[in-house]
């Protein structure tokens, strides 16, 4: 590493370089690929772009526009021209190249110079460096991505078995295996290809990763009509409508003392958890739930080589005698039947799976709507949304029923745009709104750096307008500029359009509220390129790059579209006028008090506070109520460059 980068190190990056030097790396599996130093050192190399709107490509009125940005170019070089947006991303949910053999490009001059123009060769399947091209590719966007989350932040990355565990390795080396929240299978294709010699690929895998899964909230999803149909309350339980689920927990291993058989009152049959599987709750809870019944049971060693059984007390021993002439059952089975006419049964209960009544089926446990009232809890497998009990999430089978298929995904495009997109396959709806939904919050921001068609975009206003939310996004996409075909514009931004104001290819659309700007990479942002701009361009770059450290979240500008101002270009939420001095190249730049009277002048006709965010490129004129921004340092410095090092020359000065 050169000494001149320290200084640009983070501190997470300052702390593993010096216990490396002294010998103090953490223990553990390592991850080595060609160039994977190279891929950490361009991530300090890569420069902001300037962002130039062009607003045909966008929709919505100039407040919905200023929440969402659908920006078009390399995303490496969006992630650090969105500086502004570090530290405050709910959710990354994103769809990078699965290295197939034709879909995405390297250019080998950016393991030197990211900032390299080339759009690089397609990497073929036959390349055997395919697989260490697509980590050096990853590898810097996937640290870029970890800046940009919140410290409860959560990164959702698509991938199918190609990548499937480099790209597991590279987030467990910069996530921690600790903060790995998920392993979502989802079924993409409902039946077999014919053309599959072996195994047919019928799944693909989302990854999700936490910044710090101590302080990540997992949301809990809407309840579907076919869920809440699968709850009854047959015994007018007041808790009121509940399911059957296990009474059984994997950890027998773990829990040998919860291991052992129940008998059944009703039949008098001993029942045992399945192997590998345990009761839920310890002996002394387990003996006062089946008790509740209105019998008494007692601990007794049948031999079976587990733990004491609980039999109906003074029983025979139902594994080696007649238990079903047993009188001491017969009593029982009367006890616990009146139990059953009179209704509200306790918790547990054991199943009779023909009348859905207590009887002679297993031990079952009732969970209760009221319980999940939020949502339903994300399980270990979701065929049954009926029949659950809620562990952590883990890892994940989500059948199509639950997440849709590429083809439903590309039905949907289809609706929305018409055919001859050129897309195959596509990320359906079902799958993004539920990962949306888990994880990120109501007014939480999601970005996808490899946006495609914009699903994730769809999906975000789709939720907005079902649940009153007010997510906002942040789409990437670069499309295929080798084909001049930059469906960033062509196919991205028509999907979104065509969503929010209704126009739907197949005519069924229905307008959703909601907007977003259209927003272009040129040229690199440094002071000599921020001095030379004109007048539009400045505009566009002082609305792109300002945030207000102090708020943050929604600190987006809304532009003004007025020509008849002269200074005044944008107003924040609290209606705060944000004025520009700069008249391009050998025109005025300066803040005077001529220029300031206008600014006033020009915020009173906009009806707006008395408060004057201002940028010029020198002050010559002091008062209260100005908030004055230095052109080209404040700029340099929402976009993370160093001012100190990005030199210029100023004849003026």
């Amino acid at each position: 590493m050169e000494l001149e980068d320290l200084e640009l190190l983070s501190k997470d990056e300052l702390i593993e370089v010096i216990g490396r030097l002294q010998g103090e790396a953490e223990p553990g599996v390592k991850l080595t690929f060609p160039g994977k130093a190279t891929a950490r050192r361009i991530t300090r190399r890569v420069r902001p772009r300037v962002q130039r709107t062009i607003a045909k490509y966008g929709a919505g009125p100039d407040e919905e526009r200023a929440k969402n940005v659908l920006i078009e170019g390399d995303n490496l070089q969006a992630l650090a021209t969105l500086y502004k947006e570090r530290g405050n991303v709910d959710l990354i949910l994103t769809d990078p190249p699965y290295n197939t053999g034709g879909d995405w490009r390297y250019n080998d001059k950016w393991d030197d110079d990211p900032n390299d123009p080339g759009i690089g060769d397609v990497v073929r399947e036959d390349d055997r460096a395919r697989h260490t091209k697509w980590m050096r590719f990853m590898y810097p966007r996937l640290l870029l991505m970890k800046q940009m989350l919140k410290p409860s932040g959560v990164l959702a990355i698509c991938i199918d078995y190609r990548e499937l565990f480099h790209l597991g390795q590279m987030l467990d080396e910069l996530f921690g295996e600790q903060n790995r929240l998920a392993i979502i299978n989802w079924q993409k294709i409902t039946s077999p290809k014919n053309q599959d010699q072996g195994v047919s690929t019928a799944t693909e895998y989302v990854l999700v990763y936490a910044r710090d899964e101590d302080r990540v909230r997992t949301g809990k999803l809407p309840h579907s009509e076919k869920t809440a149909s699968g709850y009854v309350n047959p015994d007018a339980d007041p808790k009121g409508a509940w399911a059957p689920s296990d009474s059984t927990l994997m950890g027998a291993a773990t829990h040998p003392g919860q291991v052992y058989g129940i008998q059944n009152p009703f039949t008098g049959k001993l029942h045992y958890p399945q192997r590998g599987r345990c009761w839920r709750n310890e002996r002394a809870k387990m003996c006062a739930a089946v008790e509740e019944w209105g019998v008494k049971y007692e601990d007794r060693d049948l031999g079976d080589g587990l733990r004491p059984a609980l039999v109906l007390k003074g029983a025979r021993n139902p594994l080696t005698e007649d238990y079903a002439n047993d009188p001491v059952v017969a009593k029982a089975q009367r006890v616990v039947r009146k139990r059953r006419d009179r209704g509200e049964w306790p918790r547990y209960f054991w199943r009779n799976d023909q009348r859905r009544q207590p009887g002679h089926g297993e031990l079952r446990y009732k969970t209760y709507l009221a319980e999940v009232a939020g949502g339903v809890v994300p399980t270990t497998f979701w065929a049954s949304d009926a029949d659950f009990s809620p562990p952590p999430v883990g890892t994940v089978s989500w059948p199509h029923p639950e997440s849709g298929t590429s083809e439903i995904g590309v039905k949907e495009l289809n609706a929305v745009v018409g055919r001859g997109h050129g897309f195959d396959t596509v990320k359906p709806l079902q799958l993004m709104r539920k990962i949306i939904t888990l994880w990120c919050p109501p007014s939480g921001l999601v970005v996808d750096p490899f946006a495609g068609s914009g699903t994730t975009g769809h999906a975000v206003l789709q939720l907005n307008a079902e649940t009153g939310a007010n997510r906002r996004f942040i789409l990437v996409e670069q499309g295929r500029p080798e084909k001049g075909d930059s469906y960033a514009k062509t196919l991205t931004a028509n999907r979104l359009q065509r969503v929010i104001d209704g126009q739907w290819a197949d005519g069924k659309g229905v307008p959703l509220e909601g907007g977003y700007e259209f927003r272009t990479l040129t040229k690199q942002v440094d002071a000599t390129a921020l001095l030379a701009m004109e007048r539009e361009e400045m505009v566009d770059t002082v609305i792109a790059s300002y945030f207000d450290a102090s708020r943050r979240r929604g600190s987006n500008l809304i532009r003004i579209h007025d020509s008849t101002y002269a200074y005044l270009v944008a107003h924040n939420a609290d209606d705060e006028g944000f004025y520009l001095v700069w008249g391009g190249i050998g025109q005025n730049t300066d803040l005077t008090e001529d220029v300031y009277e206008a600014c006033v002048s020009e915020g009173q006709k906009a009806e707006l506070k008395p408060i004057y965010h201002i940028y010029s490129r020198f002050n010559l004129f002091t008062t209260s109520g100005v908030h004055w921004y230095q052109i080209p340092d404040r700029i340099l410095a929402d976009f993370g460059l160093d001012v100190r090092t990005e030199s210029y020359t100023d004849e003026e000065q």
